[in-house]
C-alpha cells in the first residue's frame, strides 16, 4: 500500500492513529493515553504523538477513546468475545469515527486483526485508506519498528512513494 501525504499536505487528507489497548495498565482511574502500562504501548504511544496527528485508542470496553479522557481500569479483551459480540464493538467504534475520519483520509492502524476485522474493510468502503504498518510483525519485531521510526519518517516515505510513481 501507498503511504498518503500526512495531513495538512498538497492533495492529502487527515492522518489520523488509532492505538490497541492492552492488558496492562495502571491500578488506578487516569487519562487514557496513560492508563496502558505495557512496552509495546508505551513505544506505540511515543510514536503516534511524535507525529503530531490526531490519535485515538481502540478499547475492548469503551470502543473509540480520546487520549486525554479519563478511564478506570478494566479486564475486557476481544479475544474473549464470541465474533458476533465483536462485531458490535466494531459498528460501535465505527460510528465513533464516522464524526472524526472521511473520505480522502488515511487511518493509520497500529492493532491486531481481532481489532481490525470489521473496521478496517468498512473504512476502506467508506473511501478512507487505511495502513496497517504492523501487519504481518511478531512483537519484537513491532517494537524494533517503533524504536526505527523518527518523526518525519512517514512524510519522507510517502514524498519517495510520489517521486516513484
Amino acid at each position: 500500500m501507498t503511504a498518503r501525504p500526512l495531513s495538512g499536505a498538497e492533495g492529502g487528507g487527515a492522518t489520523v492513529y488509532l492505538v490497541s489497548c492492552v492488558k496492562e495498565k495502571r491500578a488506578t482511574r487516569g487519562r487514557a493515553r496513560e492508563l496502558y502500562t505495557s512496552p509495546w504501548f508505551r513505544k506505540a504511544r511515543e510514536y503516534v504523538e511524535r507525529t503530531g496527528q490526531p490519535w485515538f485508542l481502540l478499547s475492548a470496553r469503551h470502543g473509540l477513546l480520546e487520549p486525554e479522557a479519563m478511564v478506570r481500569p478494566y479486564d475486557r479483551s476481544l479475544e474473549a468475545m464470541p465474533q458476533a459480540e465483536r462485531r458490535r464493538w466494531a459498528d460501535r467504534v465505527l460510528g465513533q469515527l464516522a464524526a472524526r475520519v472521511a473520505a480522502g483520509d488515511t487511518l493509520v492502524v497500529l492493532a491486531g486483526q481481532l481489532y481490525r476485522e470489521f473496521i478496517e474493510p468498512e473504512m476502506r468502503d467508506r473511501g478512507v485508506a487505511v495502513e496497517v504498518p504492523l501487519e504481518g510483525m511478531r512483537i519484537g519485531e513491532q517494537l524494533a519498528w517503533f524504536d526505527g521510526q523518527r518523526p518525519g519518517d512517514r512524510a519522507a516515505g510517502a514524498a519517495m512513494d510520489d517521486l516513484l510513481d
